[in-house]
């Protein structure tokens, strides 16, 4: 609302209008503004949920001093959810397509996470909201995006493609332009659906590939399996954060971490000039997603205040869902879903060590009639805490563990 107030305020030569032209300018607004919401708004909702008794039910899982927790006010991702939304309306382009669908994804799946804790707090259900009702929210979110993403006019890839004798004939038709070295080249603009390969060079995978023998029907089904990929991608690292957020600090620090990475890769690829130099696509409109990102790092940062160890509030799904969610959109926009097992590594192995007990389990079970666990527990911060690491030792390393797949995942930009 800020940067339309000031586009429009623009015109009559007011000094300093014009800063909120810049990205730069804008993200550093949006970083303080979602600190000071998130650390002055989360003590009033902290109490708020005290003097309401919206308490964390602990169940024993022979876990040492887990029963410290119990009592401690949960549903507190509505702290997180706030001080990302305000700063974002108040400092994006609120007509830029790919901010439209991070609000919707941010709320969205908000209030999926807050339906699920009022059922477990206010209805004592300990289950909560339906698994298949939280899969059926998923995947309405993910069709929203993939439908938006092929049918928005707005949403489109710009590459820089070099002119040779076999393109020629193809590219006649578009203004082309000289390079440095005097070689002929245009810009082309597209709405394929391209994602970037990690560590190879030439790194775009096209989605029809997959439908190659589809012929006149390759674009309409292309597009379904993109959805398809969507949904999926959506599903697993929303879950993967539920599943992760397990230990005071754990999930809000992990996720900062991961914003920071796709703030850095979304001002890259809605650059033109660096998207050019890195040699990765090009995603016009795509930079004002640098604003949203700085409004996730402010505010998971600033509910980290109160939710590192031992934690004041828990964010429970209305956090841990909406967190997941963001990510996965995010990496879909900027066309770097591929990268996510590697940026989202925690969360991958989180999940795969429930998938890979459950599995052992059952399969043991039926095999010998006594089931058998890989683990001692699952997810896997469970499992060191079973060992004896303290829980701070178990998260501290998580997050060290997520900022050098983060460096990995910047790499993989020049390292191909």
């Amino acid at each position: 609302m800020i940067y339309h107030l000031f586009t429009y305020l623009e015109q009559f030569d007011i000094p300093g209008a014009g800063m909120f032209h810049y990205i730069s300018s804008r993200a550093a607004f949006t970083v303080i503004t979602s600190l000071v919401i998130s650390m002055l708004m989360g003590k009033r909702i902290i109490n708020f949920l005290h003097r309401k008794q919206i308490g964390e039910s602990v169940r024993d899982l022979g876990l040492e001093g887990q029963f410290k927790k119990q009592g401690t006010p949960t549903m507190g991702g509505i702290i997180i959810l706030a001080s990302i939304v305000i700063p974002v309306l108040l400092f994006a382009n609120l007509t830029n397509i790919y901010i439209i669908l991070m609000l919707i994804t941010t709320i969205w799946l908000g209030i999926i996470g807050f339906l699920d804790d009022y059922i477990k707090v206010f209805k004592k259900n300990k289950e909560g909201l339906r698994g298949k009702f939280k899969i059926v929210g998923q995947v309405g979110l993910g069709l929203i995006v993939g439908i938006t993403l092929y049918m928005s006019d707005d949403v489109k890839i710009r590459e820089r493609i070099a002119i040779t004798d076999d393109n020629f004939t193809e590219f006649r038709t578009e203004e082309m332009q000289v390079d440095n070295a005097g070689n002929l080249y245009v810009v082309h603009e597209h709405k394929r659906p391209l994602t970037t390969i990690p560590f190879v060079k030439n790194n775009e995978f096209d989605y029809s590939w997959l439908v190659w023998f589809a012929g006149k029907y390759t674009d309409p089904l292309v597009w379904i399996i993109f959805v398809l990929a969507v949904i999926f991608i959506v599903t697993s690292v929303s879950n993967g954060a539920n599943l992760t957020d397990g230990l005071d600090g754990l999930a809000t620090g992990s996720a900062a971490i991961i914003g920071v990475t796709l703030g850095i890769l979304a001002w890259l690829s809605g650059n033109a000039i660096y998207s050019n130099y890195l040699n990765i696509m090009h995603i016009p409109y795509a930079g004002e997603l640098v604003i949203f990102a700085g409004a996730f790092i402010g505010a998971t940062i600033g509910f980290l205040w109160y939710n590192s160890y031992p934690a004041q509030v828990f964010m429970g799904d209305t956090g841990s869902l909406a967190l997941g969610g963001i990510i996965a959109v995010f990496a879909v926009i900027i066309r770097k879903e591929l990268l996510i097992p590697i940026l989202c590594g925690v969360y991958l192995v989180e999940s795969l060590s429930v998938v890979l007990q459950v599995g052992y389990f059952k399969r043991t079970k039926k095999k010998y009639g006594a089931g058998r666990r890989i683990f001692l527990m699952a997810p896997l911060h469970h499992h060191y805490q079973k060992i004896g690491y303290p829980e701070p030792k178990i998260v501290t390393r998580f997050w060290i563990v997520g900022i050098m797949l983060a460096v990995v995942t910047i790499v993989t930009l020049k390292i191909r």
